[in-house]
């Protein structure tokens, strides 16, 4: 990651932190003021997320580090562990908020105080504003995956201040007893789905996932516009935090030399790192006609014919 990149992406994971710790302090006097499962919900979650923004600064630093020699390809896949360690706690906490919404669903225990946590809810949804608006920036210079997830984080919050604010309304002010557990619950299943989402988003990270369909096409529509280049197979492609990966087979006239292939290779290199920023590409040659795995479709599938057919 550029020194640029790295510093933009400890910046939104600073920025996180202060959010955080002033979100915390604040729902904790609300919990403490209103009884209100709803409030706790949004408190758990805040104290979650401060413990999960360390994760992430501690990813983004451990990922901005150069390659070295234990780790050749560098370090991206530290932001999906420290991703995977924040979905691991907010299922904890969606977990929790649904115990203790059911258990005052038993209880029928109110709440009290709505003006207060009401306030507070306020002033949480106008500092997620602001952190929302500096992380998507941070996300569209680095890519960053984790604070991609901590972004996901925050934005799920906006939707657990609205679930406070209207929990303690229904509650006190239109007398629905029911209103805080059931919104509690809401903020548990919403929790749980974040959870999952996040999760899917670094195992991909994780496990080399493809790229998508759309970009993988985009490559190889890019690497046909080169006329000198025939049957591009065995083309692998994948994501380690901002930086793609990517190698391919390509057939050259056996005849040709081997500074005129390089020379040609270095072309399509350049041409293809331009138009795919923060990539690593590898190019294998082989001599038209030769089949290096004759058994295997995934290695010999003509990529450049597949996308004439588009099939």
């Amino acid at each position: 990651m550029s020194e640029d990149r790295a510093r933009l992406a400890r910046s939104a994971a600073l920025a996180s932190i202060s959010v955080a710790v002033v979100l915390v302090a604040l729902k904790t006097w609300a919990s403490w003021k209103t009884g209100s499962t709803a409030m706790l919900g949004s408190l758990a979650d805040s104290a979650l997320d401060l413990i999960a923004s360390f994760a992430t600064l501690t990813g983004v630093w451990i990922a901005s580090q150069p390659a070295d020699e234990d780790h050749r390809f560098g370090h991206g896949k530290a932001e999906a562990l420290a991703a995977i360690f924040q979905v691991m706690l907010i299922a904890l906490s969606a977990f929790g908020i649904a115990i203790r919404a059911i258990m005052q669903f038993a209880g029928g225990q109110g709440t009290e105080a709505a003006a207060e946590g009401i306030g507070v809810s306020l002033v949480a949804i106008a500092l997620t504003f602001a952190l929302l608006g500096w992380q998507r920036y941070v996300m569209r210079r680095t890519r960053s995956l984790a604070i991609q997830t901590d972004h996901l984080h925050y934005k799920s919050d906006l939707f657990l201040n609205l679930a406070v604010i209207a929990a303690l309304a229904l509650d006190q002010m239109a007398g629905l007893k029911g209103a805080d557990p059931a919104f509690g619950l809401a903020i548990a299943a919403w929790l749980g789905w974040g959870a999952f989402t996040a999760a899917r988003a670094a195992v991909d990270d994780l496990m080399d996932r493809e790229w998508p369909e759309e970009k993988r096409l985009a490559f190889v529509e890019a690497a046909a516009r080169h006329p000198e280049l025939s049957k591009l197979h065995d083309l692998r492609t994948r994501t380690s935090g901002h930086r793609d990966f990517v190698q391919f087979h390509v057939d050259l006239p056996g005849d040709m030399t081997v500074e005129e292939a390089h020379d040609i290779i270095e072309r399509v290199e350049a041409d293809l790192c331009r138009q795919f920023p923060e990539m690593e590409l590898l190019i294998h040659i082989d001599p038209e006609g030769h089949v290096d795995e004759p058994g295997n479709p995934l290695a010999e599938e003509n990529e450049f014919k597949r996308l004439e057919t588009g099939k």
